[in-house]
């Protein structure tokens, strides 16, 4: 039996009496890994400084902005990546997928290291950019796919416990990061190529665990003492969709939508939360870091608590929620400014990033519910391609708009007020685009699905 077998979709499947629970760690394993590139920033400023290593040298050092291309196509591919191989992730099952996913993803973390020690920036966009990003689309969408298939009774919950691991992923790679840094800084190096080399190392043993432990259920598996609802609720369905025709529905358009503007709304603010806490609180950077750090945890622990919420409210209530509170919150966020409370300031930016976090978690149980289990990871993974445009849309706002009204005068302190009720304004559109789902018509299901109506007996 060849040795590569072993990563097949039959040599996973789970023997009976197999815990479920166990999925969740495997996933957790996954996720945490390729969650660092929330915490990329950290590296930018070392990067700057590869040449002249204690200050950047102009013309020889590579620029902030230079940099920050690692990261956007990074996210780009993710998105790209996540909805090209979606069927393949499929076909192959969990095992290989994240197989694959670990050797991009920390291959390009090895390549990225080189580049820095040859000083070819082309290496890191290809590395951490282009291969490391086909990494983080794989590994994000096969552990989701699978954790709903375990649990069909709580599949808000089982998306929570994945996604809550890639917003946590900054927790642990971010730190990681800077004492690798700081462990390798000499005269000669600011420490970041070998940071790469070890981060890669490490995340790959992480995520061979995650491979290795992770399971699919039996064909027909069911939880212990679960019985789906005779009468289901209006949006969930018990039928299947295939990819093919998914795409196709004006469900997946408003869906899409939906996620687009959610996120849209909050990664700019996310992006620059440290510099908007400064600027229109006047408080000092450090006091900026911490909020930073605080808004961390609450778009990991959103992950979790919306999405299990949304399994006793539904996906179409908690979205709805999502859009009007974030509305809300984002039209108040000038006037506690003007208040000057700071607790009341980062109370709110806490809740409308922790809905933000939340609807990451939240949307692969929405697209369970109207698209059924079949291609799930193949829609999921066409689905977030409006993550990507949103990580290019939602910076740029806050960034342009802020950076054109400091230039014509405005005070720094009130430049990010129009931002704000800009993005109240996309969360009521997204409100608009949620309230106009409906469940899928059944010319789109799976046709092993549709029972043919039985003519009644003569007589």
């Amino acid at each position: 039996m060849p040795i590569a077998s072993i990563l097949d979709r039959e040599r996973t499947v789970a023997p009976p009496g197999f815990n479920r629970w166990r999925i969740p760690q495997a996933a957790m394993a996954v996720h945490l890994c390729i969650g660092e590139i929330y915490g990329f920033s950290v590296f930018n400023v070392p990067l700057t400084r590869v040449v002249g290593v204690g200050r950047s040298l102009g013309g020889r050092d590579w620029t902030i902005p230079q940099v920050g291309w690692i990261y956007s196509i990074a996210l780009v591919m993710l998105g790209l990546s996540a909805a090209f191989l979606g069927r393949w992730v499929e076909r192959v099952g969990p095992r290989k997928t994240i197989v694959a996913s670990a050797c991009c993803f920390c291959g390009g973390l090895g390549l990225s290291g080189l580049g820095v020690a040859t000083h070819q920036l082309w290496l890191l966009y290809l590395g951490y950019g282009v291969i490391g990003g086909v990494g983080l689309g794989l590994g994000y969408i096969a552990p989701v796919s699978t954790l709903v298939r375990w649990f069909p009774d709580r599949p808000g919950l089982a998306t929570g416990l994945a996604i809550m691991g890639f917003g946590g992923g900054a927790l642990i790679g971010a730190p990681l990061g800077v004492e690798l840094m700081g462990a390798f800084r000499s005269a000669e190096s600011v420490g970041v190529g070998q940071a790469f080399l070890v981060m890669g190392i490490a995340y790959f043993a992480f995520m061979m665990f995650g491979a290795f432990a992770i399971r699919v259920p039996a064909p027909g598996w069911k939880p212990e003492g679960y019985v789906p609802p005779s009468i289901p609720r209006r949006l969930v369905t018990h039928a299947d969709v295939p990819v093919h025709l998914a795409w196709r529905t004006p469900q997946f358009w408003l869906l899409w939508a939906v996620l687009c503007l959610n996120v849209t709304a909050g990664i700019g603010i996310l992006g620059q939360a440290s510099l908007i806490c400064q600027d229109m609180l006047g408080v000092s950077a450090a006091v900026g870091g911490g909020f930073a750090g605080l808004l961390s945890l609450a778009n990991m622990g959103g992950r979790l608590f919306w999405s299990s919420a949304s399994d006793l409210l539904g996906r179409k209530a908690t979205y709805s929620l999502f859009f009007l509170l974030g509305a809300v919150l984002y039209a108040i966020v000038p006037a506690t400014r003007g208040s000057g409370s700071v607790a009341l300031f980062v109370l709110i930016a806490a809740v409308i990033i922790s809905m933000y976090g939340g609807g990451f978690a939240t949307i692969p149980a929405y697209l369970r519910d109207l698209f059924g289990t079949m291609h799930l990871g193949a829609i999921h993974g066409r689905l977030i391609t409006s993550w990507s445009m949103a990580a290019v849309l939602g910076p740029q706002l806050v960034n342009y708009i802020s950076t054109y009204r400091i230039e014509q005068g405005v005070p720094r302190a009130e430049a990010y007020n129009l931002t704000m009720y800009l993005m109240a304004g996309l969360l009521l559109l997204g409100l608009g685009c949620n309230l106009l789902v409906r469940p899928v018509d059944e010319r789109f299901h799976h046709p092993a699905d549709l029972t043919p109506a039985v003519p009644p007996p003569s007589t």
